[in-house]
């Protein structure tokens, strides 16, 4: 596995998607992989694309990908993908729809299953963006599957964070209003135009403008862009704020305790997906007691698993 990650380090797109590979599977060595991968990290933008299904996410996503590349810029992206309810594997239509960029060595696009996971993203998200980092990509783009109340999770991997909607997504600004200013750094109205763009931006920087003021954006003014990214339209002004968003965070005083509570959220996930493992092995190994005819008591059974486990001291 060392000469893979070396492999990897050296800049061999194979020992990318072999060791990405390895991480969705959950092999058993991911720690020892993702260890050595962190004392690579750093130096990416990672950028978080999030909205309803059929706002265009896809599609914005291929023009930034172009506009960056012309500007000499090496681009990662992770697509998450709905889930086979069979197999559990990715749909794969993000990878579908950017093909024009196939053949490019300086992009590198990976499907992920959200495999029932919350928050719109996979359980190995975080672990493929830094791959993508150590394998010296500038930029990752990470589009999620929906947006709602559930789709914070995005915000704690992504240093930039673009909401993407369309004018018909009144109604669903009104289920996640309370999450969707905490979400966004910038809004992007795609399909501008369809009726009601203008009146959906104005409404937008009207929420803004009344929201509570989010200390962690600083003196960030979150912009709402009209796009129509069909005919690319749009497109450049999202890339400038984009990186200008990048520009202010780097500077802002607050970005070392923003690090600091990243670092302990990604502990508590890799201790809590390790836990989760030791409970599927443990379970598949006493299916006798969740086979019993009587009965079963779920807080008992969690009892007898933390005694055995020596975890039941107070």
């Amino acid at each position: 596995m060392k000469d893979l990650v070396h492999k990897m380090l050296s800049g061999d797109p194979v020992a990318l998607s072999r060791l990405m590979s390895f991480i969705e599977n959950n092999t058993q060595e991911r720690l020892s992989v993702m260890t050595a991968v962190q004392e690579h990290c750093g130096a990416l933008h990672c950028i978080g694309v999030t909205g309803p299904p059929g706002s265009g996410k896809s599609t914005l996503v291929n023009h930034l990908i172009a506009q960056w590349r012309q500007r000499g810029k090496k681009v990662g992206v992770v697509a998450i993908d709905p889930s086979s309810p069979f197999s559990g594997g990715a749909v794969l239509g993000d990878r579908i729809r950017m093909q024009e960029h196939a053949g490019d060595d300086g992009v590198f696009i990976r499907s992920l299953g959200s495999r029932g996971s919350r928050g719109g993203l996979s359980r190995f998200t975080c672990e493929i963006v830094k791959l993508y980092d150590a394998y010296g990509m500038d930029i990752c783009i990470v589009e999620t599957v929906g947006v709602g109340q559930t789709e914070l999770d995005i915000m704690g991997i992504a240093d930039t964070t673009l909401v993407v909607l369309t004018p018909e997504s009144g109604d669903t600004i009104q289920t996640m209003k309370a999450g969707i200013l905490e979400i966004a750094d910038i809004f992007v109205v795609n399909k501008s135009d369809r009726p009601g763009a203008t009146q959906m931006q104005k409404g937008l920087q009207q929420m803004i403008k009344m929201g509570p003021e989010d200390p962690q954006k600083n003196s960030w003014c979150v912009p709402v862009i009209l796009t129509n990214a069909l005919k690319g339209e749009g497109i450049e002004e999202v890339r400038k704020d984009v990186e200008r968003h990048l520009e202010m965070t780097r500077k802002s005083p607050l970005k070392k305790s923003e690090q600091s509570k990243t670092t302990k959220n990604e502990f508590r996930e890799i201790v809590l997906s390790i836990l989760g493992e030791r409970v599927d092995e443990w379970t598949s190994s006493h299916t006798d007691k969740f086979s019993k005819t009587e009965e079963i008591n779920p807080y008992r059974l969690a009892q007898d698993f933390l005694k055995e486990k020596k975890w039941d001291k107070q």
